[in-house]
């Protein structure tokens, strides 16, 4: 499953509604709204978690995923050392990342790709992904773009 950074992850692209990508994979296993009100759909067997933002005529705008076939720039991601992950990305250019802790949790995040490499015991467990805020402070969706 591919990586597009700044657009989704395999056939998923922000701005996607629920029914585009229930065409593609089915129905979610789980079907939820959180404290916002935003609609999350959960895909088991995808390890997914999607985040359809309220406030954005609930469009597709956050993935959380853990598939160990998540590829990023062609290389797996996922149960791999962050520092070869890191290495694997410096060589395409993308370096910066803001490191937050907390329990044996590790989060690093690239703001100008706007995703977090989760990690624990300092291999990858997660990934996460969201839609990219452009120069006029709105949401760049991808969906229907040409």
């Amino acid at each position: 499953m591919k990586i597009n950074l700044k657009s989704g992850i395999d056939q998923l692209l922000f701005g996607m509604k629920q029914n585009d990508v229930t065409a593609i994979y089915g129905k979610p296993d789980r079907n939820y709204k959180d404290e916002d009100d935003n609609v999350i759909l959960v895909y088991n067997k995808l390890k997914m978690r999607l985040t359809f933002y309220q406030e954005e005529e609930l469009r597709l705008g956050y993935i959380v995923a853990s598939s160990p076939k998540l590829e990023l720039f062609g290389n797996l991601i996922i149960d791999k050392p962050i520092a070869s992950v890191k290495k694997e990305l410096a060589a395409k250019g993308i370096t910066k990342f803001t490191q937050e802790e907390f329990d044996t949790f590790e989060n690093y995040f690239n703001e100008d790709n706007w995703f977090i490499l989760q990690t624990e015991f300092e291999e990858v467990v997660k990934f996460e992904i969201g839609a990219i805020i452009n120069q006029k402070d709105e949401f760049d969706w991808k969906f229907g773009k040409k």
